[in-house]
């Protein structure tokens, strides 16, 4: 079992990882940017050291987190999700180090991030990908000629992308023409890769992923899958776990779809594979996520299967704790990821001071964050701040749970997604399990919410205001 862990991560995912950490008594060691230097993660570890003051450029600084972790007596490294946990130069700096890297090696890592080897593997292992080009576009005639051959609308998409960006829909031949160069320098500025692929688009599709474990003793299973339709411009915003949308017969499917994913490019560790459901209930491959989702909490929840530990013990060469038949999926959860976003203005980012904060709870409830009272949001990273987790045995009783927990919780000081989420639970057609990606845009109206200060608001606000005057 490794000994000693670095976490190249900041935020939530570090504090998570820490907590696993402690309850296998795995020594946890932290970084920091000079932003992060009262941040929750630093705290919850065993030990944290600074990495400058940049307050991006430590985080993704291969050699530099390498060798901290070789100077610390590390064995191994968990990279979180984000930063560098799809950089396979980050795997092989760990392997020529002697480092455990807590993911898949690097030659999995280069062969999945790239979208069109990625599509030429499950091509061959006989999985389901949406029509377009088998390899990168060599310019703009073969991108026309190729759709108006699998018909318009088609999406452009950065080869190396990921996270909804370098992606543009073309309606017809002048898009195409006009989003062209602009994805390719899309491409270039946020992956460094000017490569472009063509694929078919797929009108309000469902967005159906499936989380998957292997270790390297050559088992791989499936925890059964998630349903991430809900999200805004492409990025996911509520995951669920399962799919309220699927019948046994379709989640048996694409489960034994993803594990043979897994097994085509030897895959080790946890992984996730996304698929896209058309309006006829066909599956199609998207992409292959090498790392840790956001979203695994869901999955934790239905199937009681801790998926950092698994992860970890994975990495320390230790075989798999169960087989496909032993894991049983229970009940419905629901992730809401908290941002420090105002969604009645477009979303803004709304960073800051937390003037108060208190975490839900009651059975079936969880809540993983990285913010506390007084805590400073700083304006350099992604606008998670939280996620809220709830269980429960049936739908209906899973949305009224998470009706509670949402209006249980209190971020004060700053503007969050939670009474959005509380629309959307609301909302009828979230209600039936029958939605898609197309949801948000086709519910402008879920903004309109009261933004009226409650009578908990007021006091949180004079407590607030009252803490600071005397110092407490």
């Amino acid at each position: 079992m490794l000994k000693k862990i670095l976490i190249a991560n900041r935020g939530e995912i570090a504090v998570r990882i820490a907590r696993a950490c402690a309850e296998m008594g795995i020594t946890s060691v932290a970084v920091y940017a000079e932003a992060d230097r009262y941040a929750l993660h630093v705290k919850k570890a065993d030990e944290a050291y600074s990495l400058g003051p940049d307050t991006v450029a430590g985080y993704l600084n291969v050699h530099r987190l390498v060798n901290l972790a070789v100077a610390t007596g590390c064995d191994g490294l968990h990279p979180g999700y984000g930063f560098l946990s799809e950089n396979p130069e980050l795997a092989e700096a760990c392997a020529r180090r002697g480092i455990r890297f807590i993911g898949p090696d690097a030659e999995v890592i280069r062969r999945m991030g790239d979208k069109t080897e990625a599509r030429k593997a499950m091509q061959a292992a006989g999985i389901p990908i949406t029509p377009g080009s088998v390899g990168n576009l060599a310019g703009l005639d073969e991108a026309l000629e190729l759709a108006a051959e699998v018909g318009y609308p088609v999406m452009l998409k950065a080869t190396s992308g990921g996270g909804g960006r370098g992606i543009r829909r073309c309606d017809d031949a002048d898009a195409l023409r006009r989003n062209y160069e602009r994805v390719i320098s899309e491409a270039s500025k946020a992956f460094g890769s000017a490569e472009v692929f063509l694929e078919k688009y797929i009108a309000s599709p469902r967005h159906i992923e499936v989380q998957i474990l292997a270790d390297n003793q050559g088992n791989t299973i499936h925890l059964f899958e998630r349903d991430c339709s809900i999200q805004r411009r492409h990025q996911k915003l509520i995951e669920i776990a399962p799919s309220p949308q699927l019948s046994d017969a379709q989640r048996e499917y694409i489960g034994e779809l993803a594990v043979r994913a897994a097994r085509q490019v030897n895959y080790l560790n946890a992984g996730t594979v996304e698929f896209l459901m058309d309006a006829d209930e066909n599956f199609y491959f998207m992409e292959m996520n090498t790392r840790l989702q956001v979203e695994h909490p869901v999955t934790e929840a239905i199937t009681g299967v801790d998926i950092v530990k698994e992860q970890i013990r994975i990495a320390s060469g230790l075989k798999l704790r169960y087989t496909q038949d032993e894991i049983q999926r229970r009940g419905f959860a629901i992730e809401f990821r908290i941002n420090a976003e105002d969604p009645k203005n477009d979303f803004l980012p709304s960073f800051g001071r937390i003037s108060r904060y208190f975490a839900t709870g009651g059975p079936g409830v969880r809540t993983d964050g990285a913010i506390y009272t007084g805590y400073e949001i700083p304006p350099y990273y992604d606008s998670m701040c939280a996620k809220l987790i709830v269980w429960a045995l049936e739908w209906d009783e899973v949305l009224d749970r998470a009706e509670r927990a949402l209006q249980d919780i209190g971020v004060y000081g700053i503007r969050t997604t939670i009474p959005y989420h509380l629309e959307i639970l609301r909302s009828a057609e979230f209600q039936s399990g029958k939605f898609n990606t197309s949801f948000v845009e086709h519910h402008p109206e879920l903004v309109n919410y009261s933004v009226k200060r409650s009578n908990r608001d007021v006091a949180a606000a004079i407590g607030a205001a009252l803490a600071a005057h005397m110092g407490w």
